[in-house]
């Protein structure tokens, strides 16, 4: 059976920086191919890629993951009736209970918070509720939410209190439904996990690996000091010491995109059931350009490491995702006093070949190239060369004539 994955991989360069750290405050690093790599976790990027969709996509195209779940559809419920403004308490407990129908997942005022607000009460002060919170992050689309908060509505009008309401079969399976359906783009894309009702789990269309290092790094630590501003002439010395950990590295990054399955997790709940072949087109251009061009924040303050890729190489294919770490796997040693951009290029460029015409995977592949300078000739004639707005623009069209054709 023919299928439709996309393939990203990416060389870039980043100079010293700390994008990932581990629990000593150190970049995340990892062995392979018998060396230390520089490592930077796929959860991070996937972040910076979510992150970067705010300016790619509607905001009725995304979701929230938060713990702060019965505060978010508060404000939808008060947004779609005015009328509960001045009934916030009665409003938060609406959405708490709507949230725990949707979702199985209890919603309650953390104690630590009730008791914090509890001994900042003073003599005689009743102390305030805090806001209902899930037990762990709850990943929910706008649409999700805006439906969910018109079926409390429905509930506050009705007169019921909401544990009443939701007693209702018809109304419990209503709320679970709308948690299930209008899934957004981030959702369809990195998947969403409930733990206590599994069959509203998504399974992720994208899988992004983490980010490895082609060539052996060592961190360093850099020692710094602070001046106090307000010293005198005749106060010598230091406000402030420390150091900070970083390294740098030409990393290789990889992600695969399952664009069936991508199109299955936004056509949930369609009307028709037809192939949603336009939201799964911005979809893929957003996550495109969001994920080759997103770096993750870790103190990009201090370093200010803000690089684009070197070389960019994406393929539609027909069958699985390939990644190419093992282009790497014997560490790139830099040519005499060059960089590792253009030995990673060399090795990219011969290993890619070799295992698609080995395993037969260059049948019905498509390939786009985006690379920049001199260091990249090794990767000229790989595949059709092209900017990154031709690059979105292309594989776009390329996924909605395949997805059209189905």
């Amino acid at each position: 059976m023919s299928r439709t994955i996309l393939d990203v991989h990416i060389l870039q360069t980043v100079p010293p920086s700390n994008l990932n750290r581990d629990d000593t405050g150190a970049p995340k690093t990892a062995v392979y191919g018998g060396v230390r790599r520089s490592r930077v976790s796929s959860q991070a990027w996937k972040r910076a890629t979510r992150t970067a969709f705010r300016n790619l996509l509607d905001p009725g195209e995304l979701g929230v993951r938060t713990r702060k779940v019965a505060e978010a559809l508060a404000e939808r419920i008060i947004a779609q009736d005015e009328t509960l403004s001045d009934q916030r308490e009665k409003v938060l407990a609406y959405a708490a209970d709507t949230v725990a129908a949707a979702t199985g997942t209890k919603v309650e005022a953390p104690k630590r918070k009730a008791s914090a607000a509890k001994g900042a009460a003073g003599d005689g002060e009743e102390a305030s509720e805090p806001a209902p919170e899930s037990s762990y992050l709850l990943f929910l689309s706008a649409r999700q939410l805006d439906a969910l908060a018109g079926l409390a509505v429905e509930g506050l009008r009705s007169g019921e209190q909401a544990k009443e309401f939701f007693k209702n079969k018809e109304k419990k399976a209503r709320a679970k439904a709308l948690a299930n359906s209008s899934h957004s783009v981030d959702i369809a894309l990195f998947g969403r996990m409930v733990a206590d009702t599994t069959d509203i789990n998504v399974d992720a269309a994208a899988q992004v690996a983490h980010a490895i290092g082609v060539h052996a790094v060592e961190t360093e630590s850099d020692y710094f000091t602070a001046v106090d501003d307000r010293n005198a002439s005749d106060e010598s010395g230091a406000g402030m010491i420390g150091t900070v950990d970083f390294n740098s590295s030409t990393l290789y990054r990889y992600a695969a995109v399952d664009v069936d399955r991508l199109n299955d997790n936004l056509g949930a709940g369609s009307k028709d059931g037809s192939p949603a072949t336009e939201p799964v087109r911005r979809a893929v251009e957003a996550f495109l350009e969001g994920f080759i061009t997103s770096l993750p924040t870790g103190k990009i303050n201090t370093f200010g490491n803000h690089t684009l890729p070197d070389a960019v190489v994406v393929k539609l294919r027909t069958s699985r995702p390939i990644s190419f770490a093992g282009a790497f796997e014997a560490p790139v040693v830099a040519k005499g006093m060059g960089g590792h951009v253009e030995e990673a290029c060399a090795a990219l460029a011969s290993y890619v070949p070799g295992v698609e015409a080995a395993y037969g995977a260059e049948k019905d592949t498509s390939t786009w190239v985006v690379r920049v300078g001199s260091a990249t000739d090794a990767l000229a004639g790989l595949g059709t060369e092209v900017t990154l707005a031709q690059l979105v623009e292309s594989v776009g069209a390329a996924v909605g004539d395949r997805l059209g054709g189905v």
